[in-house]
Parts: C-alpha cells; structure tokens; sequence
C-alpha cells in the first residue's frame, strides 16, 4: 500500500512540474506537505481519508504549535492533491473541502521608519576595504526599498534582457526608462519604478561588478565567486547592514518591501497604485497597508490634538 501512495503522490508531483510548470522550492514545499498526509494515512490508502481523519490532523498540528497560516497551506496543499485525484481516479468526496484552518490572528505588517530607512540606505559597509562588496549591497538596498520587490524577485534579475538559448531574463532594470521589470508570484510579470537613488546605486555597482563576474554574465548581482547570490545571502546582509545602520529593528528584505508599501501609500493615499507596484492579485491583499496608514494618522492626531489625551 505504501507504494501505491507513493507513486499517487509522485504522479501528482510530476504534473505540477510538467503541467502547472511551479518552481523547484514550490515543489518542495507540496513534498513536504504530502509526506505528512502519508504520515496521517499510515498504512491506509490515501483515497480512504476521512474528514474526521483530516480535521483530526489539523487539531495536533495546532495543539503542537504549528501556526495557522502554516496549516491553511497544508490543507490547501492537500485540498488541490484530492481535486487532482479526482480526476484520475474513483475517488467519493474530497476529504479536505469541509475541513478549515484554525482562525489565525489578524498581524499587519511590519515597517520602519522613513528616518530608519534613510538611515539603512547609509549603512556602513560591512568590509570597509572591499568597494565592489560595498556597492553591491548598497545597491541591493537601494532597489529594495525603492521598487518594493520580494527577495526572490530581486536575486532573479539580469543585467540586461536576454532571450536565447530556451532561457529568457525573468527580471532586468531598464535605465533608459528608470523601471524595473520583475516576474512575481504565478508567474505575474510586472514594471516597477526605479528611483534617482537607486539607479545612481546600480550604476555604481554595474561600475564595478565585472571584477566579480567570471562564469555566468547574466546575473545582476553576484557573490564573490562570480554566481548568483543565494536568497539566504541576501537576507543575512540586509540584517546584518541593518544592525551596522543602528537600526532598532529585524530588518529582512520583506521588511524593506512593507516599507516601501507603507511610505507610498502614506505619502499618495493611492491605494491602487501600491497594488500594481506591489504585484498584488487582489487589492485585499494591500488593503492590510490602509490600516498601517490609519496607525501613522492615528499617532499624529495623538501627538498633534490638545483633546487627543482624553480620548479611551
């Protein structure tokens, strides 16, 4: 039986990379999640899951700790697996459609101060006697907090547009015309605006980035060894620039995208445009910024209003 399950699960597997064509970490992310639906099945068959069984298994996911958002994946994962099965096989009822996750508490997003992000764009150099290294990571910081994009959309980028081979550039900055050009979630391809400073930061790396590149031209930034930097990587030199900055926060690149979204929307009140730059599918998605919004006019009426102190 636990080969029947395991050829169940990568058949379905095998048409999400072939059908679908989602990433190698997304893939992974739907392994992980099934072999814990094996995990529940035990030596039963898959397709003889109950709702009880699947309820079951969220309520000890939830008791062990694991979050909500966490378990709403999982269930979604396993929810997509049984439509799937549906369609190749005799299967009497989805046994995850009823199932729900935990309710999970509503969390805005996080964001630093316009002080403090002006205060990361000056960040001291982490080496101060390797220039090359110092201009990469200003002008990673630079884009980020210009162009509001996530982490795997920045080390996605080219140097330029390039389409041969069977490859083709999912991201690249035009200078010409000040924009950047990223492929986000589901595939999304979006034109971001590239601000004065940042583009004056790339300019200065593209200055120097040739002393590093050796094997692989293509990449806009690299590491040292001339390949393309490593998500991880980027995330540990955005933190630990923040903590040379003195910034009083836990600085990550989602951190610097939040911000970028709340500094906008404050200073535009345009909450449409903040979608598109953002890559949003659905304006729920940055209708969450209205309420960061509403915390910063709230603080100013508190520090501004003589009446403000009476208030509950």
């Amino acid at each position: 039986m636990t080969d029947v399950c395991a050829t169940l699960v990568a058949d379905y597997l095998s048409s999400l990379e072939h059908e679908r064509k989602l990433s190698e970490h997304t893939l992974r992310g739907y392994a992980h999640e099934l072999s814990e639906l094996r995990t529940v099945a035990g030596e039963r068959p898959l397709i003889a899951l109950s709702s009880v069984d699947i309820r079951g298994a969220a309520a000890r996911a939830h008791a062990a700790g694991l979050a909500s958002r966490s378990i709403a994946h999982r269930l979604s994962v396993w929810r997509s697996f049984y439509r799937w099965v549906a369609l190749h096989h005799e299967l009497a009822a989805n046994p995850v459609s009823a199932v729900r996750a935990p309710k999970r508490p509503r969390t805005l997003p996080k964001a630093i101060s316009a002080d403090d992000a002006a205060r990361l764009m000056n960040a001291p150099p982490l080496h101060a006697g390797d220039p090359v290294e110092s201009a990469r990571d200003h002008a990673m910081l630079e884009l980020f907090y210009s162009s509001g994009l996530r982490l795997a959309e920045l080390v996605d980028l080219d140097v330029r547009y390039t389409d041969a081979d069977g490859y083709r550039s999912p991201g690249w900055v035009d200078f010409e015309s000040g924009d950047v050009h990223v492929t986000g979630k589901g595939k999304r391809q979006r034109i971001v605006p590239v601000g004065s400073k940042a583009l004056a930061a790339l300019r200065a790396w593209l200055a120097v980035r040739d002393q590093w590149v050796r094997l692989d031209p293509l990449p806009l930034f690299v590491s040292v060894r001339g390949r393309r930097m490593a998500p991880g990587v980027v995330r540990d030199r955005v933190k630990r620039l923040a903590l040379a900055a003195g910034v009083p926060a836990n600085v990550h690149p989602h951190v610097l995208r939040h911000s970028f979204a709340t500094h906008v929307l404050q200073s535009s009140g345009d909450l449409r445009a903040v979608q598109e730059m953002l890559g949003h599918a659905s304006i729920a998605a940055t209708q969450v910024y209205t309420s960061l919004d509403f915390q910063h006019l709230a603080k100013v009426y508190d520090a501004a209003h003589p009446r403000a102190k009476k208030r509950s």
